[in-house]
């Protein structure tokens, strides 16, 4: 950086040389005005780099640093935001795939359950025919033990008319003696 800043100097330093001398010719000016011209240049030069040297150089260094340090922090950046944006995308697959999970795993669970319903309504419905048919029987039975008893108590009633139309009143008290005395043969 330094042979930089000498090189610079001395290209301008030849420059302005230069441009004194042609000013100074067309003018008619001398030598003498030239070369001290040339001097007061020098030193302002001189003063201007010596004065103005560091502060430039440090500024034009930190905005270097400066700017390096950006680029670097926006790389890191990108970086940072591809992998975010990478996870994310890998969490959407995730999500996409646990979703189409659920969606499977809800139709199996439906399906079990149709056909555990299924298989429950059959047991119902063979349950409900069995209650039916004992029901029936049970009835039907009622049904003929009701026609039974109706018709013993007809006949009853039947043969005790026949019997009291047949049987004389002294028939009566000698049946009546002997039901008790069976009666009383049965006690003992």
């Amino acid at each position: 950086m330094r042979k930089l800043m000498t090189m610079l100097l001395l290209i301008l330093l030849l420059t302005a040389v230069s441009a004194f001398a042609a000013e100074g010719e067309a003018h008619g000016g001398s030598a003498k005005d030239w070369i001290f011209k040339t001097i007061n240049f020098a030193i302002l030069v001189f003063i201007i780099v010596y004065f103005l040297g560091k502060p430039i150089k440090n500024f034009l260094n930190q905005r270097k640093e400066l700017i390096e340090k950006s680029i670097k922090e926006s790389q890191e950046a990108k970086e940072l935001a591809m992998k975010a944006l990478q996870e994310v995308e890998e969490k959407l697959k995730l999500k996409d795939k646990d979703v189409q999970d659920i969606i499977e795993s809800a139709k199996k669970i439906g399906e079990q359950e149709k056909q555990q319903i299924i298989q429950e309504t059959d047991k119902m419905k063979e349950k409900i025919l069995e209650q039916a048919k004992t029901n029936i029987e049970f009835e039907v039975k009622m049904a003929k033990d009701s026609l039974r008893l109706e018709a013993a108590e007809l006949a009853i009633q039947l043969s005790e008319q026949k019997l009291k139309d047949k049987i004389t009143p002294e028939e009566q008290e000698k049946l009546l003696q002997e039901t008790i005395k069976i009666i009383e043969g049965r006690k003992n």
